[in-house]
């Protein structure tokens, strides 16, 4: 991670450099094992296949699916966007406590933010690698394709990426600070957002008590806004406006509490206790 002498340490481009240099080492050990680029693939494919075919069954028995074409699909592959966001930025961070690599990491000139930063754009990457394949193949087999939202779903995409970032940077916190006892939570925690996330029905359907603990999460109004646009063919500016506030506020309580466990871990030698 040691830079050559004859380029600058400090400022923008640096910093850019040592970002590009964590991306392509996530970038190469993923690229470097068939079994982790299967499965960025086959878990968004399996999904869209199985809603797909139950909304296929659905269509031919309510005449509200037939009406709606495509909102499971397309929750399921949004909501994947959620998942597969946070499991992007976890796993990019268990790479490093497998390998023993953090200590060394911290050894090197790379700062905090700039890890953060890498961990991101690998989400993105990862995020991008797993549905890409699948939004063809729901077009193949379902004749649905959900690029058909337009270009308001590169605001749900942002939307949601931007939930899935925050969970994973404090559940990575959270096994700094816990240990890697606290892995499971990278697999469990987002799930126990999902169903006050209004994935696969409205808001209303959820009873009265539950209906505010919805309007708290970004997803909600990011699905809410997806049923407006294949139901009613409406924007919701509403709903992505109190997603996109939500999401800077989760967003910060992420970042920070990333960097307050880290900063804990630290001050308390743990760094080098973390490994397998």
């Amino acid at each position: 991670m040691t830079g050559s002498p004859l380029l600058p340490q400090s400022g923008p481009a640096a910093s850019a450099r040592r970002i590009g240099a964590m991306v392509a080492r996530y970038w190469y050990l993923l690229r470097g094992s068939g079994p982790r680029m299967l499965e960025l693939v086959y878990w968004p494919t399996v999904m869209m296949l199985l809603w797909g075919f139950v909304q296929s069954f659905m269509m031919t028995q309510s005449g509200f699916f037939a009406q709606a074409a495509g909102v499971l699909i397309a929750g399921v592959m949004l909501w994947d966007v959620v998942f597969r966001g946070q499991l992007g930025v976890s796993l990019s961070f268990f790479e490093e406590l497998w390998s023993r690599n953090v200590g060394h990491l911290m050894v090197s000139p790379l700062r905090s933010g700039e890890w953060i930063a890498s961990l991101l754009v690998m989400s993105l990457l990862r995020t991008a690698l797993g549905l890409v394949p699948a939004s063809f193949l729901a077009i193949w087999f379902f004749d649905f394709s959900i690029y058909g939202l337009g270009p308001v779903l590169a605001l749900f995409f942002a939307n949601l990426i931007a939930f899935g970032w925050a969970v994973g940077l404090f559940v990575s916190g959270l096994v700094l600070r816990y240990g890697q006892g606290a892995e499971s939570l990278a697999w469990a925690l987002i799930f126990a957002v999902a169903p006050f996330a209004a994935v696969y029905y409205p808001v209303a359907s959820l009873p009265a008590w539950l209906q505010p603990v919805a309007a708290m999460l970004p997803p909600a109004h990011v699905f809410e806004g997806m049923r407006a646009v294949l139901i009613d063919g409406v924007v919701r500016w509403d709903h992505l406006t109190y997603a996109a506030g939500l999401n800077l506020l989760y967003l910060a309580i992420g970042g920070l509490g990333f960097m307050a466990f880290f900063r804990r871990a630290r001050e308390h030698g743990m760094i080098l206790q973390l490994g397998e």
